[in-house]
């Protein structure tokens, strides 16, 4: 007997009768992905199931951000960008306030505004690669979501030591920060992705960044600072500030030396550093990929951008 298509399965009485709470539980065992390809597109019914809060606790677009071989120079477009903020500001109204973990790429202050809002419970930020992630925004997530226990601003240009100082101050779980910068020892890397206006303009006032860690982040067990250009006066006041800092990553960090280092972190007992290791060849520094995903537009139709 032949086997039912694909179409005339999704159609049948089986499964059009199941219920709100069935279809959730169902739609809870699929990929991020596989959900806004499939069950948001096959009729009210299921896009409502699709939407149900308990499915957007957790928004985290990472893995398919990771798994391309290549980035790509269309990520760091204003089209691009509107699509994920597009798509954020929809999570943010399907989680009605229920988004504690938020780990995404490319948005801009327009979208962060709406999880500042609406996301009080958030615990986990990650918004790498956001050109156009202000401290306008950061310090309305400071006020908004004072759970914070993790964030990560690796490469973000336009966040600086005035951000850091106001989440330490609104967020007292603050547990681990991220705060990398891209590899100024081997800039060809990013040739033809970023842009060379972005690449140019990163930030250099690490040290006041440095002393906002140091003053308003004390009970910070994780910090990753790769490719900084902090110096050995900066990293001393960092170890004095968080004496509870069990991991350190300096990796890429050319100003310092290991005396410095050891210097610094001679008091923290427990710690795990990862030294600037210069000697590792070139293609040890590549920085993380960006996956590759359709991501699709306000109406989730089939005709979404395509990378």
């Amino acid at each position: 007997m032949a086997e039912p298509s694909s179409e005339s399965s999704l159609a049948s009485p089986a499964w059009a009768e199941l219920t709100h709470e069935c279809l959730t539980n169902v739609f809870s065992r699929l990929t991020m992905e596989q959900r806004w390809r499939g069950p948001m597109l096959v009729c009210k019914h299921w896009l409502h199931a699709a939407t149900d809060p308990s499915l957007f606790t957790h928004f985290d677009l990472e893995p398919m951000f990771e798994s391309a071989p290549t980035e790509s120079p269309a990520w760091w477009t204003p089209q691009f960008e509107t699509k994920i903020d597009s798509m954020l500001r929809s999570v943010v109204h399907w989680s009605l306030g229920s988004l504690s973990v938020l780990r995404i790429r490319h948005c801009s202050d327009s979208s962060l505004d709406c999880v500042a809002q609406r996301c009080p419970n958030l615990e986990v930020l990650s918004i790498k690669s956001c050109p156009n992630v202000t401290d306008r925004s950061m310090a309305k997530i400071a006020l908004g979501c004072q759970k914070l226990r993790e964030v990560d601003i690796s490469y973000c240009h336009e966040i600086s030591n005035i951000s850091l100082a106001l989440i330490g101050k609104h967020c007292s779980n603050i547990k681990t920060l991220k705060r990398n910068l891209f590899n100024n020892l081997d800039t060809s890397q990013h040739m033809g992705t970023v842009p060379d206006s972005y690449l140019n303009a990163c930030p250099q006032e690490v040290d006041s960044e440095a002393a906002a860690i140091a003053k308003f982040m004390p009970n910070l067990e994780h910090l990753e600072l790769c490719f900084s250009k902090l110096s050995a006066k900066a990293l001393s006041l960092i170890c004095e500030g968080c004496l509870n800092l069990k991991y350190l990553d300096l990796f890429g960090c050319m100003n310092l030396t290991s005396r410095d280092i050891a210097n610094a972190t001679s008091k923290l007992e427990n710690l795990e550093v990862r030294k600037p290791s210069f000697d590792i060849p070139r293609p040890v520094f590549h920085t993380e990929r960006y996956g590759h995903w359709r991501l699709y537009d306000e109406r989730f139709q089939t005709d979404s951008f395509r990378l």
